[in-house]
């Protein structure tokens, strides 16, 4: 395969050779799609040697910005906007990694707490300088181009009601 070839600007043309409307809609949204998958993939390579995946760094940024160091595993999906299932496999990895321990509510039986340790605030802070080198994936990526990204997510975030 030609390297130089824009596969998305090739969907495009076909898009537009067959007639089908909203062609530059769908090379916008599936470049979304595949900058989505490059970003992760960076981000994953720089936070192995940590132990960790995004999904799993997330959870234990969340942690660590709470006030206790702890959080109920409810409260981590509906924060993280994933399904328990996941919180649980997240937990599950991080608690044999040392970096949170699960403790019961101390006032809710049904409430189960995943709490933080001293090994997980210290991965925390070396798995972030790590991403802040590589400006979470988006280092090819200026400034302000990046602000631009931004707004225009917030836009199509806001439109969705993510928020």
């Amino acid at each position: 395969m030609d390297d130089h070839v824009d596969l998305i600007q090739e969907a495009k043309r076909n898009w537009d050779a067959r007639g089908w409307g909203a062609s530059t809609a769908m090379a916008a949204a599936t470049s979304i799609t595949r900058a989505h998958q490059i970003i992760l993939a960076r981000v994953n390579e720089a936070l192995a040697p940590h132990g960790l995946t995004f999904s799993r760094y997330e959870a234990l940024v969340l942690i660590s910005f709470t006030r206790r160091g702890s959080l109920p595993m409810g409260k981590i999906g509906e924060r993280l906007q994933v399904h328990p299932t996941s919180v649980t496999n997240a937990i599950d990895r991080l608690e044999a990694a040392g970096y949170v321990r699960r403790l019961a509510h101390p006032t809710d039986r049904r409430t189960t707490l995943a709490e933080i340790t001293e090994a997980g605030r210290a991965t925390v802070e070396l798995a972030t300088k790590d991403l802040e080198v590589i400006r979470y994936g988006l280092d090819a990526v200026d400034s302000e181009t990046t602000v631009g990204i931004v707004d225009l997510l917030t836009e199509l975030r806001h439109s969705a009601g993510d928020f």
